[in-house]
């Protein structure tokens, strides 16, 4: 394969490369890091974690030998981890040129326009919540029980919006909207940074995500998964992982081998389908560059 074309990328500035999953980012990271220097930064949510490599697609070893990474695979699975903690993690990291790839749009979001801080919510609060939101009239209840300022800004048809709202009201007595209006300053200015975000053709994805993935399960992803079962719980955030729920499935024997895959492509393909819609609704200041 050629080496593609890098002289549109400012080597002065730091790099922001967002897209969605299989539409190359991280061989365009890797090209730039190679020709122009920089630390490769992850920003996808699903790769921070340590028990899957194969499964979310993480710079192979050889790649990572290439070019230095940074906050890949680093979280155990008894941890939680969030976009806070991600963000500080990078804020560590500012003191050279940063090339930082993935396709979370709240990372990135979060890291050019700050992220505000909202206080944690105790797990009685969560319960309450989750107990509240089972009664047919759970959610209208929430609603009515938002700050106004609150209930202005956030979809009400979108239960675990309104719950995150109304538990963050009701643990600190302060609407989400007030603490979200006091974000401070994002950690990479955009005149700090060169954003570009991958426009993938449809069918041209699709059709990537599909081999991805059986070259994902020639590579031992089955094993990754398996490896995990013994601890399998579907609510922990590691457990997110695009495809592990149906290789899961088919591990215990609930559905067969070919039904497993296409299962998992076509989660593969919506999740590549949330992902564009945010990039489109709040990334749109970004510079669109065609598939590596």
């Amino acid at each position: 394969m050629a080496a593609p074309d890098l002289a549109w990328i400012d080597p002065a500035r730091h790099l922001l490369i967002a897209g969605p999953t299989a539409s190359g980012k991280s061989a365009l990271a890797l090209a730039v890091a190679r020709a122009q220097g920089g630390l490769i930064v992850n920003a996808d949510a699903l790769q921070v974690w340590s028990c899957w490599r194969v499964l979310t697609a993480r710079p192979s070893a050889a790649d990572e030998a290439a070019a230095q990474h940074a906050l890949y695979g680093h979280v155990t699975p008894d941890r939680g981890y969030s976009a806070g903690d991600w963000l500080r993690e990078v804020e560590a990291l500012r003191d050279r040129r940063l090339i930082v790839v993935g396709g979370t749009g709240l990372y990135l979001t979060a890291l050019t326009r700050g992220l505000a801080f909202v206080p944690p919510i105790p797990a009685a609060v969560r319960l309450e919540g989750d107990a509240l939101l089972t009664r047919p009239d759970g959610l209208a209840r929430m609603v009515a029980g938002l700050d106004p300022l609150t209930r202005e800004r956030i979809d009400l048809r979108n239960p675990a919006r309104v719950q995150r709202a109304w538990e963050v009201l009701r643990a600190s007595g302060r609407g989400l909207a007030d603490w979200q209006a006091d974000t401070p300053p994002p950690l990479i200015a955009p005149e700090d940074a060169q954003r570009v975000v991958i426009e993938a053709d449809r069918d041209r994805l699709a059709a990537r995500i599909a081999a991805r993935f059986g070259a994902m399960l020639d590579q031992g992803a089955l094993d990754e998964v398996a490896a995990m079962l013994p601890s399998w719980d579907p609510a922990r955030q590691w457990a997110q992982a695009i495809g592990a729920p149906e290789l899961v499935a088919h591990l215990r024997g609930e559905i067969d081998r070919a039904t497993a895959i296409e299962r998992a492509v076509i989660a593969t393909r919506q999740y590549a389908k949330s992902q564009r819609s945010w990039f489109r609704g709040r990334m749109r200041d970004w510079q669109p560059v065609g598939m590596v």
